[in-house]
C-alpha cells in the first residue's frame, strides 16, 4: 500500500484506445490499492450555439448515464471503486484540474485513439507537460497485464536520476526487472567513460534493493535515427512492459529524453511510457 489513499484518473470518451487505458488501470489499481476515477470532458461550446440546440442540455446527463454504466460495468468484473467526474471545458486543462483537486497518484490516459477520440498528441502531450502527477501514456493496442520489465533511460544529468528511485519503487510493486539504458551520439572517450561508470553505480543501487537490473550504452550515429527510436528499439528489443521518461527540458548532454525527445517517445511507443517531472514532489512511497 501506498502512503495516502490513492486515486488513479482515467480520462474516457468511449473510444477504444481510451478503453484499452482504462483495462490497463487495473492491475496497478490494485497493486497499490487505489480507486480508479472515469472522467469524460464535454468539450467547450460557443454560448451561441448552446441558445441555437436545446438538445446539447441534454448531453451531459446522457454522457454522466453512459459513464455510470461503464463503471458499474468494471467495477463489478474487476472488484476495483470505480467512481465517475464529468467536466465542460478544455480537455486537457480538465484532466489537469480534476487531477489537481482530487489530488491524484496517476493519470494514465490513452493517446492517438483514431478516429473520434479526443486524446490526440496535443492533449496528451499538453497533460504530460502539466500534470500534478506521473502519467502513464498508452498508445500501442496489446499489452500484457502486469509489468515485467521497464526500460529507463539514463543521462549524466541528476534530474534524469531522480527517476531511479522511482523505477525501483514500481520494480518493487510489480516485481519487475529494470533495464537502465544511455544513448550515445558521441565517441568521445571522456563521456563514454564517465557515462559507463555511472551506469556501474545506478545497476549496484537497484541490485541493493533486490530487484534484477541490466545496463547497457547503446552508441548510434545522429544521421541513422533519433535518440527517441533507439530508445523505442532498445525497449521493444527488450520486450519492456513500460519506459520511464523524464517530461522537462535540460540543457546540452541532459535533453535526452526529456522535453521534446519525451513528445517523441510517448507519439511514436506502442509501449506504454510513464512520464515523470524531474524532482516531483510526489513521491510514491511503499509502507
Amino acid at each position: 500500500m501506498l502512503a495516502k489513499t490513492n486515486k488513479i484518473l482515467v480520462p474516457i470518451d468511449f473510444s477504444d484506445q481510451s478503453l484499452i487505458a482504462l483495462s490497463q488501470s487495473y492491475n496497478l489499481a490494485q497493486k497499490i490499492d487505489a480507486e480508479i476515477i472515469l472522467l469524460y470532458v464535454i468539450e467547450e461550446v460557443n454560448p451561441m450555439i448552446k441558445r441555437l440546440y436545446k438538445e446539447l442540455n441534454g448531453i451531459h446527463d446522457a454522457v454522466l448515464n453512459n459513464l455510470k454504466n461503464l463503471a458499474e460495468e468494471k467495477s463489478k468484473a474487476t472488484g476495483l471503486k470505480i467512481d465517475v467526474e464529468i467536466e465542460e471545458g478544455k480537455i486537457y486543462s480538465k484532466i489537469i484540474e480534476v487531477a489537481k483537486k482530487l489530488d491524484v497518484t496517476f493519470i494514465i490516459m490513452g493517446t492517438r485513439g483514431g478516429e473520434g477520440s479526443k486524446f490526440i498528441g496535443s492533449n496528451a502531450n499538453k497533460v504530460v507537460k502539466t500534470a500534478p502527477c506521473p502519467v502513464i501514456t498508452i498508445k500501442g493496442k496489446e499489452h500484457n497485464q502486469g509489468c515485467e520489465r521497464i526500460v529507463l533511460p539514463l543521462d549524466l544529468s541528476k534530474e534524469t536520476r531522480d527517476k531511479v528511485n522511482q523505477a525501483i519503487l514500481f520494480a518493487k510493486l510489480f516485481k519487475a526487472e529494470i533495464f537502465i539504458v544511455s544513448i550515445l551520439l558521441t565517441g568521445k572517450e571522456d563521456v563514454v567513460n564517465t557515462l559507463k561508470d555511472q551506469l556501474v553505480i545506478v545497476k549496484h543501487h537497484i541490485e541493493r534493493e533486490g530487484i534484477q537490473c541490466i545496463a547497457e550504452v547503446v552508441k548510434i550515429l545522429k544521421s541513422e535515427e533519433s535518440l527517441s527510436n533507439a530508445v523505442i528499439k532498445y525497449a521493444e528489443k527488450n520486450s519492456a512492459d513500460l519506459i520511464m521518461i523524464m517530461t522537462q527540458q535540460e540543457n546540452e548532454i541532459k535533453q535526452l529524453f526529456i522535453g521534446s525527445k519525451a513528445k517523441e517517445v510517448i507519439k511514436n511507443s506502442e509501449i506504454p511510457v510513464l512520464s515523470i517531472k524531474p524532482s516531483a514532489n510526489d513521491r510514491i512511497e511503499i509502507s
